[in-house]
């Protein structure tokens, strides 16, 4: 039965819910979405507004799970569904991010961006509203403001930055926030000691750019290459009428395209090394009132203070609350204490609008003049970006929010708040900073190293910038990538492609060699002599290079590099091979029998694993040896490794007159184990096999499994804006009163969008 909706004009004094469901439908008759072969989603809408409304909707409809939580992170509500071990990580989102500011800041912002997230809000009610059967954790709905909360889509945000065991510690001990108290040195130290998240050569990225005086074809080349979470971003396209046509990864729920493509540029953000978020040690001083000011200068100044309320779900299933009152100077939030009894402010980039705007106005650049035009905005602080474009171009950018600091004090530690020569000096000017534009070397690349070798012999001078440019240094995959790039100008797609998987492990490179030689160094007739003979043997004649069949590979990282000295590293070898005999039956395993990718739930924080069932080899390794390719495996409670991150979206994009482009992604595009699309693209995942990107319609076409309008199936048209059309009333079709209440509303549309599944006709 196919249905055809004449909706006419509302009722007088239309209800709340009316309105709402009128708005919905008028956003939904104006988009189509079509899912390709790998059940990723190409939504078109007649403006900018019905493209985002489609966009997150086909999100919400891949892993509506993954939307939510990501908000429930950033709106400091995660303790209302994951109960009182998250108050503290709420606490720490809502010391920069008060729901209350943000509704002002929606309010204030520029007119264009209120329709976006206007959009952005309708497009995952209207999921909730045509599929009942989801049952949200907590949030039953979307409000505008809440898209201004989650901005820039970073695998480690800003925030995060700031130790939440200490946070913990300092609010929850009301003896710590007085001056008249000294610091528990026992609560400092265990706070201290605990364990945070550290920088992870898995997480973070590569991008390389290669400009068209080095490819084949004479067109800019662009290596996308994000290392996160696995499942942490969705594939999709999106365009509009009015111009807007974007591919590549959107972090969930996000209404924009985080890393990818339009047709005549492209962007590949990475985890930048740069230190922009500082710590301020602040002398608190209490009056004889119980008042409390901190010392700036030769001047008292009071610290502010905020009550923060963070609701919990207990373990009856009910919520309760627990309130906090905060402090803050002009640096920033309180965060913790050091053992000397100043309290720690943390200053970090906080402008949501301006991100918010950067973050869409970007994938609607069409060359590198606009690019930088957007990037005027200063609200990027987290990500390095490679860029490339249609005309050319290619660049290395730093992030534009970078505080101009005093370079003859220490940023990497916390810095007197009370002196005014460590405040912040205003921002860099984009040219001040070490980025390259069009170097002559013809490549730029990072991950997340410095960027002190970023671009070969046009890469900026450490000695001419602010030690605060870098924080980290050069990395096992920086080296690897300066071999690959330098001196080559026959690119290809494909060759780019090879540079991404090239299998060569450069710490490997110069670790085992060492270990070989100390065993030489063993008498003749040394019982370890002889119980190693094999395995250095295999590590001898290793080309340092991964692979499946690589039993040298499985050696290399069971033994892990381990050791100081000749005997340790002989130690470390003899354990490695105890332990690959044990758990194998073997030393002579190969790696693709120990390296698995395997996924049988969509859990978001601890995903199932299970040597016994079905999983496919993976050949390459932890970027920690030196792999651009990164698969940190590990034992899940497992004797088979399974990485839960590394490579996600891997593309390669060709700009020209005509956009190319190749990818995969980890997995599968949805979060539905019963979907084929949950783990359909995981063989091409191992192989390093990428696919043609459908960006043109004629790419498109013939690889269509599914079109249709959000919420409806393909033959149902909404044919007005408006909802409430009654029984008795002029053009009301009582075919589409689906439930028969005598009123065609969202519950029709529901049940009509109950009753279709993917590839078969309407009702």
């Amino acid at each position: 039965m196919a249905v055809t909706l004449f909706v006419g004009a509302a009722p007088a004094a239309p209800t709340p819910q009316a309105l709402d469901h009128a708005r919905w439908l008028a956003h939904a008759s104006q988009v189509t979405i079509k899912r390709d072969d790998k059940g990723i989603a190409h939504v078109h809408g007649k403006t900018d507004a019905n493209a985002v409304f489609g966009m997150v909707y086909a999100q919400a409809e891949d892993d509506f799970s993954r939307v939510e939580r990501n908000y429930l992170v950033t709106l400091g509500r995660l303790a209302e569904a994951e109960g009182e071990g998250a108050i503290f990580q709420d606490l720490r989102y809502r010391l920069f991010l008060d729901p209350e500011e943000l509704k002002a800041m929606y309010a204030a912002s520029p007119a264009w961006l209120r329709t976006l997230m206007d959009a952005w809000a309708d497009g995952l009610n209207y999921y909730l509203a045509t599929h009942p059967e989801v049952r949200p954790r907590v949030i039953t709905r979307f409000e505008p403001w809440m898209a201004l909360s989650f901005t820039e889509g970073s695998i480690g945000p800003d925030i995060e930055r700031a130790s939440l065991a200490q946070l913990t510690t300092f609010y929850s001990n009301p003896a710590l926030m007085s001056s008249s108290q000294k610091p528990d040195a026992e609560a400092l130290a265990l706070a201290a000691a605990a364990p945070e998240p550290m920088a992870d050569p898995d997480r973070g990225s590569n991008g390389i750019a290669i400009a068209p005086s080095r490819t084949v074809a004479g067109r800019a080349l662009l290596l996308i290459n994000p290392h996160t979470s696995f499942y942490f971003r969705s594939l999709l396209h999106m365009s509009s009428d009015e111009g807007w046509n974007v591919y590549g990864a959107a972090t969930w729920g996000q209404p924009f395209i985080y890393q990818g493509f339009n047709a005549t540029a492209g962007w590949m953000h990475t985890s930048s090394t740069v230190d922009n978020v500082d710590e301020f040690a602040e002398t608190i001083v209490t009056g004889s009132n119980g008042s409390l000011s901190y010392r700036y200068g030769n001047e008292l100044r009071p610290v502010a203070t905020k009550m923060i309320t963070i609701s919990y779900r207990t373990a009856s299933g009910t919520l309760a609350q627990r309130t906090f009152k905060t402090y803050a100077t002009h640096h920033g939030p309180i965060i913790r204490q050091l053992a000397d009894g100043r309290w720690i402010a943390f200053a970090l980039m906080n402008k949501p609008v301006e991100a918010l705007q950067q973050s869409i106005l970007r994938t609607k650049a069409r060359n590198l003049a606009e690019y930088q035009q957007v990037a005027e905005l200063k609200a990027n602080s987290s990500n390095d970006t490679l860029y490339a474009d249609a005309e050319g171009n290619i660049a290395f950018l730093m992030p534009q929010f970078m505080p101009v600091r005093n370079n003859q004090f220490d940023y990497a530690q916390p810095v007197d708040g009370s002196n005014p020569a460590t405040d912040w000096q205003g921002l860099h000017t984009l040219t001040s900073m070490p980025s390259v534009l069009n170097p002559s070397s013809g490549w730029a690349f990072n991950s997340n190293n410095w960027p002190w070798t970023c671009c070969g012999v046009d890469s900026p001078n450490a000695a001419n910038y602010p030690r605060y440019f870098d924080r980290t240094g050069e990395n096992e995959r920086g080296i690897h990538a300066v071999q690959l790039l330098t001196g080559r100008s026959n690119f290809t797609p494909e060759g780019l492609r090879d540079v991404a998987y090239d299998t060569y492990l450069t710490a490997f490179a110069r670790l085992v060699p060492p270990l070989v030689a100390a065993w030489d160094a063993l008498p003749q007739g040394d019982a370890q002599k002889a119980r190693l003979a094999g395995p250095i043997g295999v590590l001898r004649s290793w080309d340092y290079r991964w692979g499946v069949d690589s039993v040298a590979t499985s050696l290399a990282v069971f033994w892990g590099g381990t050791g100081n000295t000749d005997a340790a590293r002989l130690t470390a070898l003899d354990t490695a091979v105890a332990r690959l005999t044990t758990d194998f039956g073997r030393w002579q395993v190969p790696w693709g029998e120990i390296n698995r990718m395997q996924r049988l739930d969509d859990a978001i924080t601890n995903p199932t694993f299970d040597d016994t069932k079905p999983s496919i080899p993976v050949p390459f390794v932890s970027a920690t040896w030196g792999s651009l390719a990164s698969y940190p495996g590990s034992r899940r409670n497992t004797a088979r490794f399974y990485a839960t991150s590394g490579n996600t979206f891997v593309a390669v994009v060709e700009f020209g007159p005509t956009l190319r482009a190749w990818a995969v992604r980890e997995g599968g595009n949805s979060g539905d184990p019963a979907s084929p699309h949950f783990f359909d693209q995981a063989q091409d995942y191992a192989n390093g096999n990428l696919r043609p990107v459908y960006f043109y319609p004629s790419d498109l076409a013939g690889h269509v499994e599914r079109t249709y309008q959000p919420g409806v199936c393909a033959d149902l048209k909404v044919t007005s804006s408006s909802v409430g059309r009654r029984s008795g009333q002029a053009g009301f079709n009582a075919a589409a009163d689906l439930d028969g209440n005598g009123v065609i509303d969202i519950r029709d549309i529901a049940t009509i969008s109950r009753l279709v599944t993917p590839g078969t006709a309407c009702p």
